[in-house]
C-alpha cells in the first residue's frame, strides 16, 4: 500500500473520531489520549499526524468550509440551467448535513476557539458558499429581491443543518427517506420567493452578507 496513501487514511481516520468525540463531549471534555484510543493508536502518536487538538479543530472547521464552496462551484458549473444548479447545491447540502452531523455542531459551539486567522477564513468560505447559493436562487426566482433571497438561503441552512437536534439516528426515517423529505422542504422554503407582498427596504430583512452560516 502507498505510505503516503495510509497516512491520509490515517489522518481522516483521526479527523472522525475527532469530530464525533468533540461533538459528544465538547472540546475541553476530550483527551489526545482518548482520540488516540478511538483510533488504535498512542496519545503520543497522534502527534505524528498533528500539532495538537488546536489543529485538529482547525483542519476539521476550515475543511469542511472549504470543500463545501468547492462541491458547491463545481456542482453550479456543470450546468447552465438554474434550477438543475439549485437542485444540486441542495443535494450536496443534504449530504453534508445528514453524514457530518458532527461538524454542525462543532461549527456551533467550537468556532470561538479557533485562532483568529482561522476563524476569519471559515468566515470567507462561508461568505463565499452563500454567494454561490444567492446568485443561483436569484436565477430561479428573478422576482424575489435580493434581500428577501438571502433571507431565504440562510433560512434554508439552518432547515438543512438542524439535523443535530433531531435525536439519534435510530429516531429518524432511513436515509433516503430523510434526504428526500430535507429536499422537499428545503424547494418548499425557496418557492415561497413567488409569493407574499415584496419588503424592499433594508429594515425589514437584514441582507445577511456577513451572517455565518450554521454549519
Amino acid at each position: 500500500m502507498n505510505p503516503s496513501k495510509t497516512a491520509e487514511n490515517r489522518r481522516e481516520q483521526i479527523l472522525r473520531e475527532a469530530a464525533r468525540l468533540f461533538a459528544e463531549r465538547g472540546f475541553h471534555g476530550v483527551g489526545v489520549d482518548e482520540i488516540g484510543a478511538a483510533v488504535g493508536i498512542s496519545g503520543p502518536g497522534l502527534y505524528r499526524h498533528f500539532a495538537g487538538k488546536d489543529a485538529m479543530l482547525a483542519e476539521l472547521l476550515v475543511g469542511i468550509s472549504d470543500r463545501l464552496l468547492a462541491a458547491g462551484r463545481m456542482r453550479v458549473a456543470e450546468t447552465d440551467d438554474a434550477e438543475q444548479a439549485l437542485d444540486a447545491l441542495i443535494h450536496g447540502h443534504i449530504d453534508f448535513a445528514l453524514d457530518d452531523r458532527p461538524l454542525i455542531t462543532l461549527h456551533d459551539r467550537e468556532l470561538d476557539r479557533l485562532r483568529d486567522s482561522d476563524r476569519k477564513l471559515v468566515r470567507q468560505l462561508q461568505r463565499q458558499y452563500v454567494e454561490e447559493w444567492v446568485a443561483v436562487v436569484r436565477r430561479v426566482h428573478p422576482e424575489a429581491t435580493e434581500l428577501e433571497v438571502r433571507a431565504a438561503v440562510h433560512a434554508v441552512f439552518g432547515l438543512l443543518n438542524s439535523t443535530p437536534h433531531l435525536g439519534g439516528q435510530a429516531g429518524l426515517p432511513d436515509r433516503a427517506s430523510m434526504a428526500a423529505l430535507l429536499h422537499r422542504l428545503a424547494l418548499s422554503a425557496l418557492e415561497a420567493l413567488d409569493g407574499g407582498p415584496r419588503s424592499g427596504g433594508r429594515g425589514a430583512l437584514d441582507s445577511g452578507a456577513d451572517r455565518p452560516v450554521t454549519y
